[in-house]
């Protein structure tokens, strides 16, 4: 569902589009200027008064910052599927203070503790909600861990909302499918992250992950496009402090030798990993088998192996 801002900001982009394109129909000029403050579109050239009484769709007060508009806003945050809840309901606030900022009586500290409790309660009603509330903590943890936008975390609840309607979860751990529904969704939008970086900061084993992402992504037809080697190249030779020459250089060998289909059935993360070894070699800004295979969590053997097989496709000696 596409959120009202977004949808204002679409209107508001077509609407200046159309300005652009006006003319007037006094002189023919396009040079038309757009009067906040009178609500008018006016002829630079001629002065005529083209349109008025145009609305302004923005608050009617007025913010410098930030902060002073999230102040000053009567709305809420949109609904987000990160939360049980959608982030619908209410919360208490914990701090036990009143409107202005005063400390409450002892009686009523244990009053609001007890509303506090009842309104957890009610906001988890049943096992399913239980269920939910602790898988998608668990993937806002993960995903904060890994650096990873906010689109990916509201992706892998999605993925975890129809796992858990499916009755995809029975027989398999909470932490096992949310986990895999994060992955699911790095996959789904472009965010190169690997299975091992995914199992480094979750609470199951990486062989629990990769059969269990294999088992969702089949029974609820997620389509994923085949991870390009390419996307990790960026991130890696940041991480080794390598110039942009190598980087580039990484890429035309991945480029050249996926062309030749050596590619196909490899581990995309390896792959890059190689291309950087031997584009730092080509590059002379040597870095040892040892340091991009700790970078890339991959073994040197899979670098050593990979990288063979790239020079001898691209017909560089050793």
């Amino acid at each position: 569902m596409t959120r009202p801002t977004r949808t204002r900001e679409r209107e508001q982009e077509s609407e200046s589009e159309q300005e652009q394109t006006r003319v007037c129909p006094e002189c023919g000029s396009d040079h038309l200027v757009k009067s906040t403050d009178r609500g008018e579109l006016v002829c630079d050239d001629c002065g005529l008064v083209v349109e008025e009484d145009k609305i302004d769709p923005g608050p009617e007060w007025r913010a410098f910052n930030h902060s002073e508009r999230q102040n000053k806003s009567r709305v809420g945050a949109p609904t987000t599927q990160t939360m049980h809840d959608k982030g619908l309901t209410t919360t208490i606030d914990w701090k036990d203070k009143d409107a202005y900022g005063r400390s409450i009586s002892s009686k009523k500290r244990s009053q609001m503790h007890r509303l506090r409790k009842w309104q957890e309660r009610i906001r988890t009603k049943d096992a399913g909600e239980r269920n939910l509330q602790f898988a998608l903590s668990e993937i806002d943890r993960m995903a904060s861990a890994l650096g990873v936008p906010r689109s990916v975390r509201e992706v892998a609840s999605v993925i975890y909302r129809r796992a858990l309607s499916e009755d995809l979860i029975r027989g398999r751990s909470i932490e096992g499918v949310a986990t895999s529904a994060l992955y699911a969704a790095c996959r789904k939008e472009g965010i190169p992250r690997s299975l091992e970086e995914i199992s480094e900061v979750s609470r199951v084993e990486r062989k629990e992950i990769g059969r269990t992402y294999r088992y969702i992504s089949q029974e609820l037809s997620l389509e994923m496009e085949p991870v390009d080697p390419k996307k990790y190249v960026p991130r890696f030779c940041s991480e080794l402090e390598l110039s942009e020459e190598v980087q580039s250089k990484a890429n035309e060998i991945i480029t050249k030798t996926a062309e030749d289909g050596l590619l196909s059935g490899k581990s995309p993360t390896g792959y890059a990993a190689a291309a950087i070894y031997a584009a730092s070699l080509l590059c002379n800004e040597k870095k040892t088998q040892r340091e991009v295979a700790d970078v890339a969590q991959v073994t040197e053997v899979t670098i050593r192996n990979r990288y063979q097989e790239q020079i001898e496709a691209m017909g560089i000696h050793s």
